[in-house]
């Protein structure tokens, strides 16, 4: 069996996972909002809003809080000669293993929240599927696409 993957995603991805996690969110408790302000004139029962109040505020302890740090202690790569190790995963721990002559093109993704920490992905496809390494420096994005490229003998154009 071989040993975990080296490499960690940056520190930031914990922000960036948070954000995210905030925005999507925001529409269920605007959505409790209206329910708690409109409580008396639609005769709620009580029991309906303290529920609706109570999940919210367990998602948030859970997708803005711990699942951030569970998500970033886990998540691992490394990259040979060879192939492509990944491990991701909270609960269930995947390990991944990408062979190279698999690769087909090798892109990397910067949407507004990664692009704020100076973060990028680095998505490898093969012919099955796409493979992630998220939140990496840029810097560190920019070299891996192109050390990737090369190993995979992806031509310059399709990099």
């Amino acid at each position: 069996m071989k040993s975990k993957p080296r490499n960690r995603i940056a520190v930031n991805a914990k922000k960036v996972w948070r954000i995210n996690a905030s925005l999507y969110l925001l529409l269920p408790i605007i959505a409790a909002g209206v329910l708690t302000y409109f409580w008396n004139t639609w005769s709620i029962p009580d029991f309906i809003i303290y529920i609706a109040w109570a999940i919210i505020i367990a998602s948030l302890i859970f997708f803005i809080w711990l699942l951030p740090a569970l998500r970033w202690r886990r998540w691992r790569y490394e990259v040979f000669e060879q192939e492509i190790y990944i491990q991701s995963g909270i609960f269930i721990v995947t390990q991944t293993i990408v062979p190279m002559i698999r690769v087909q093109h090798v892109d990397t993704e910067q949407g507004p929240v990664l692009k704020k920490f100076g973060l990028a992905t680095v998505s490898v496809s093969t012919a099955a599927t796409t493979h992630n390494i998220p939140a990496l420096a840029l810097e560190e994005a920019l070299e891996l696409r192109d050390r990737i490229g090369i190993l995979a003998r992806v031509e310059e154009e399709d990099v």
